[in-house]
């Protein structure tokens, strides 16, 4: 049976957030960034995404290195090296697949990506720094009779408990930050009834910081025409202000709201799962 690599991440570092699909396509990219589109090859299997916060001046290559040396000391080969510029950018950034802020903060021009292949195992390491602090994503895909080894890939060198990464720090180092908790009813633009931690963190920035306005933006997949996502993404948006205004009593004068459609992917819009963290809506900062 193959089993996943088990790799030490830094002493400083804490788990952010794990998404496992039991069966599934990864397409894993292999080259840089070449005519709008990133080189890829096909594993299909369990596949296991992970994040970490690590704090620290370290940079993305002092934090990537140790990583990569285990990998290959495990047997890995590796099929793609590259740092910001020579991995295509913006361009290969949004070609590839990555978990959703504020679990997954990547900065254009600091990160490094490594992709490797052991047999029917793949597994591709995204670092960047945002802020302070640096941020790991590891994707692993390997055949489900691996599936116990997948599931925790990295074991950190010293253990402790999760920290939730701050919303308002994210919106004030990215300018603009996921609200991955919100739930939307089946087949409609109304946000589900219940309590949403990312909304009460707007909630209080806005309260705290008099300086700042927000603006909404509802996103969607590909599934219909843009003309139609536009008007979804933005009634999500609206749902979503309105739950706002009315279970946390934020300033309507300071929030508006926009449906960008599907006109700014963050994943692949060809596979299921890249498609459900397309539809989303992004809190985005403004100055007042």
């Amino acid at each position: 049976m193959l089993t996943a690599a088990e790799l030490t991440l830094p002493a400083d570092s804490a788990a952010v957030s794990e998404r496992a699909t039991v069966l599934g396509v990864y397409q894993l990219p292999v080259g840089p960034e070449q005519g709008d589109k990133v080189p890829s090859e096909r594993f299909e299997g369990q596949i296991n995404r992970r994040t970490w916060r690590v704090e620290g001046s370290g940079t993305v290559l002092q934090i990537l290195a140790p990583l990569r040396e285990q990998l290959v000391e495990q047997g890995y080969e590796v099929r793609l090296d590259c740092a910001a510029r020579d991995c295509g950018g913006f361009g290969f950034r949004f070609g590839i697949e990555v978990v959703p802020a504020p679990d997954m903060m990547v900065d254009i021009s600091r990160y490094h990506f490594l992709s490797a292949v052991r047999g029917q195992e793949a597994v591709s390491v995204l670092v960047s720094r945002a802020g302070e602090a640096a941020f790991v994503q590891v994707i692993s895909a390997g055949p489900r009779d691996a599936a116990a080894e997948v599931q925790k890939p990295f074991v950190q060198s010293e253990t402790g408990p999760a920290r939730p990464v701050d919303l308002s720090k994210v919106l004030e180092v990215r300018g603009h930050a996921v609200l991955t908790d919100l739930v939307f009813e089946s087949g409609s633009t109304r946000l589900r009834d219940g309590e949403y931690d990312s909304l009460r963190e707007l909630a209080v920035f806005l309260d705290a910081n008099p300086q700042y306005r927000l603006l909404l933006v509802g996103h969607t997949d590909t599934v219909g025409s843009q003309a139609q996502n536009a008007g979804i993404s933005e009634r999500r948006a609206q749902s979503v202000k309105d739950r706002l205004i009315e279970a946390h009593t934020a300033d309507e004068g300071r929030i508006d709201v926009a449906g960008a459609g599907y006109l700014a992917p963050i994943a692949s819009n060809l596979i299921p799962e890249g498609r459900e963290a397309n539809r989303r809506v992004e809190a985005v900062l403004l100055a007042d």
